[in-house]
């Protein structure tokens, strides 16, 4: 696991190395500073960090115990849940929500779990025909009407498939953007209400897709999302095609809310889950010498 997550902060360590050619077993903030802010870390973070640290020589784990700190509503804790387990998947388009849903349709399939999808996308033909493709792929079942559709209607549609037939899990796909804001938040309350009527208590979790590569960008779209429907959890797309890997820690300071995966690749199997403690020293490993070496 450790080694997919260090991978995916390759791009990361390369943009480090424009500020901090050399690796060094200390640094001084200032030098920290321009570390982090080239990392892609939020100007107020690292302003928030540095003002905790009192030391004039930052050591690797001086960093660590403040960056760990920042992620510390990264815990996750499942609920309790009548099965089937039912996940709300929600983003901007072009997050990658169609690519996550496979990934962790494909995680369950391994585990031995049942999966269901539900393509309630139906703003675009091009999302059900996507979903549609991977659940081929995968040997999943899927749900999905036409373009235009009402996608509450494919939510208790697949929910009720999904009980029915004795599955473990089921994951719904919903639209990334209407013509306003308004609209959106309004299908996405919708489509709670008729979730928790045709199974209660569903969904059961519900998960925004963030793109990576858009960095601190993303923070405010999350906080949007978090305000319509109420996101349990984060996962983190295209972290090994960018080099804002620093975000995450703006991200999961400025939301309060865990970072459950990030992607690391485009192959089903490539949803790796968050674990703050490799995540940080990962990206330690491109700033500070090993002492011991």
């Amino acid at each position: 696991m450790f080694g997919f997550i260090k991978k995916s902060l390759n791009k990361t360590a390369e943009a480090i190395k424009s500020v901090a050619p050399k690796k060094k077993i200390t640094f001084t903030k200032d030098e920290i500073e321009d570390i982090l802010l080239e990392a892609d870390v939020e100007y107020d973070l690292v302003e928030i960090i540095m003002e905790q640290t009192y030391q004039e020589k930052i050591t690797r784990e001086i960093l660590r115990s403040k960056l760990l700190a920042t992620l510390a509503y990264t815990e996750y804790k499942e609920p309790e849940y009548t099965a089937p387990f039912v996940e709300l998947i929600v983003g901007v388009n072009g997050a990658g929500k169609t690519t996550t849903i496979s990934k962790l349709a494909q995680r369950y399939k391994n585990e031995g779990k049942k999966v269901m999808l539900g393509a309630g996308d139906t703003f675009r033909a091009a999302a059900i025909e996507q979903l549609t493709l991977w659940a081929k792929r995968l040997d999943i079942p899927i749900i999905s009407s036409k373009q235009g559709h009402d996608p509450s209607a494919v939510a208790y549609d697949t929910i009720d498939s999904a009980k029915s037939k004795g599955y473990d899990h089921v994951i719904i796909d919903t639209a990334g953007r209407l013509h306003t804001q308004t609209n959106l938040a309004n299908e996405l309350k919708k489509i709670n209400r008729i979730c928790d009527k045709a199974h209660s208590g569903a969904p059961h979790r519900t998960l925004l897709i963030i793109d990576g590569t858009q960095g601190n960008s993303a923070i405010n779209q999350a906080k949007a999302f978090n305000e319509m429907v109420g996101i349990d959890g984060i996962i983190i797309t295209k972290l090994d095609g960018t080099a804002k890997g620093g975000s995450i820690f703006s991200i999961a300071y400025a939301l309060e809310l865990p970072i459950l995966y990030v992607g690391t690749g485009e192959q089903p199997d490539d949803l790796t889950p968050f674990d703050k403690y490799e995540f940080v020293d990962g990206l330690l490993d491109a700033i500070f010498i090993d002492e011991e070496a």
